[in-house]
């Protein structure tokens, strides 16, 4: 006799399972994210393990022999195919998340356009829009003649028999997964049963076949992909597409990438032609700066193997009645603003603690290495004192809580980028560790090496 289905409660954010509901997750520490799924029992000839179902041994190989690197399709867009580490894979699953209306939809569309425009053949499945929606969005983005097959179902079951029907299909874009509906799954589209079972069936046709998998996923207010967790370890690569709607920039970032390198960075500007690349960012971020104003600086950082140079903007203001200062930071940690403040005041004599501070990096994009600490500290520097910094100086170090300038990565990389915009002059940390190499400035650029943050401030500058 068969078993009855029966019920569990699954965490949308850890992917937890529990036998009834909860109020708070005991995994992850989140309320209210348990939802309701059914669960079909195991067969009776199943759960006995008979000979009929006993696994086949595994082909055991050893670590030494030659390993090539997978093959790669160009997706002709310089930018998407250096976050992907060259390209799209053949059998591979790549989930792109990010905010409503960032651009993911137009991103992949130019994306696929690009590669049916080469021959390849790439089918566009959306459950979000109609066909007459994708065709109006092509022609807009000027991508309209391109030979790209469109269709708009939610139907993961019809989906898969398409998809089995159709020959020498390189790549099959879905948008979005949130939107995709199992019929053997009792649940609605977007819960975490249906997100998982959809997914997965998917993603095992892709490995079968052989096309590349792209699936769109929404995100939460916090940021996250929304859904279980476990669809981010089922997929090969997570890209993340972030950026201000009020702003033109558009970042593009790997949280994971089976295949290459998570920590490159892809720059877009949105236009009304739909997503362009910015090839040289550092030019885009600096355009609008200008010289000769207090609280500026420019920061010579890296975002995987590419510099980029930004502007860090600072703003020091008298606190407004008794309570305690504000801190407010965009694009940078708000937590190590709090450090370098103490660090300078403690270590450099500068009086900040009654001064509300407004930290801004200029241009949209986060910046989390620790690389940025003396540029942050030279734009307050200059804006408790009011006297500018250089137009044509850099900053990039970091900064320890006695006050040393510590030596940071791939210092070359980020003297050429500075020296190729223009910039004339580099404050960087003094070499101080055993055979570490000197720096050789490009030409037509001078370093200025310090030890610590005190030899930026100024000797008439009044500490108090």
């Amino acid at each position: 006799m068969a078993k009855k289905p029966f019920r569990q409660f699954v965490c949308s954010h850890c992917g937890a399972v529990y036998p009834k509901w909860v109020g708070q997750c005991e995994a992850c520490g989140e309320w209210n994210t348990l939802e309701e799924e059914a669960v079909e029992p195991l067969a009776a000839s199943s759960a006995r393990g008979g000979a009929a179902h006993k696994g086949r041994r595994v082909k055991l190989e050893g670590l030494e022999g030659i390993a090539k690197p997978p093959p790669r399709i160009e997706t002709g867009i310089v930018e998407l195919d250096r976050v992907l580490g060259g390209g799209l894979v053949p059998a591979s699953a790549v989930l792109v998340g990010g905010d409503p209306g960032i651009g993911k939809s137009t991103l992949l569309l130019q994306a696929a356009c690009k590669l049916a425009s080469k021959g390849e053949r790439v089918l566009y499945i959306s459950g979000e829009e109609a066909a007459d929606q994708i065709r109006l969005r092509a022609l807009r983005l000027g991508v309209g003649k391109a030979r790209l097959d469109l269709a708009a179902s939610i139907n993961v079951t019809d989906i898969v028999a398409t998809l089995e029907a159709e020959p020498d299909v390189k790549a099959v874009v879905i948008d979005s997964i949130q939107t995709m509906w199992l019929e053997t799954v009792d649940s609605a589209p977007g819960t975490v049963s249906q997100v998982r079972a959809c997914a997965f069936e998917l993603i095992r046709l892709a490995k079968r076949r052989g096309f590349s998998l792209i699936l769109v996923g929404h995100v939460t207010k916090e940021g996250a992909l929304a859904g279980p967790r476990v669809l981010e370890h089922m997929v090969d690569a997570v890209m993340y597409f972030e950026g201000d709607r009020g702003h033109q920039f558009r970042i593009l970032r790997a949280a994971k990438n089976r295949f290459g390198a998570t920590d490159e960075i892809g720059v877009f500007a949105m236009t009304d032609r739909g997503l362009e690349e910015v090839s040289n960012p550092s030019a885009l971020f600096l355009a609008e700066r200008r010289g000769n104003i207090a609280g500026s600086a420019v920061f010579a950082g890296l975002e995987g193997t590419r510099p980029v140079l930004l502007e860090v903007q600072a703003l020091l203001s008298p606190k407004n009645g008794d309570g305690a200062p504000r801190r407010a930071v965009v694009g940078w940690d708000t937590g190590r603003l709090s450090m370098l403040l103490a660090v300078l005041e403690s270590r450099c004599g500068l009086k900040l603690s009654g001064m509300d501070v407004y930290l801004n990096v200029a241009g949209g994009l986060k910046v989390a290495e620790p690389a940025a600490d003396l540029a942050v500290a030279a734009a307050l520097i200059s804006a408790a004192s009011g006297v500018p910094t250089s137009s044509g100086e850099v900053y990039f170090g970091e900064v320890g809580l006695s006050g040393e300038i510590r030596q940071v990565a791939q210092a070359d990389a980020r003297l050429k980028e500075a020296a190729k915009l223009g910039f004339e002059h580099a404050v960087l940390p003094r070499r101080i560790a055993r055979g570490s190499a000197r720096t050789k400035p490009p030409e037509g650029l001078s370093l200025k090496e310090i030890g610590h943050l005190s030899d930026l401030i100024s000797p008439d500058m009044d500490a108090d």
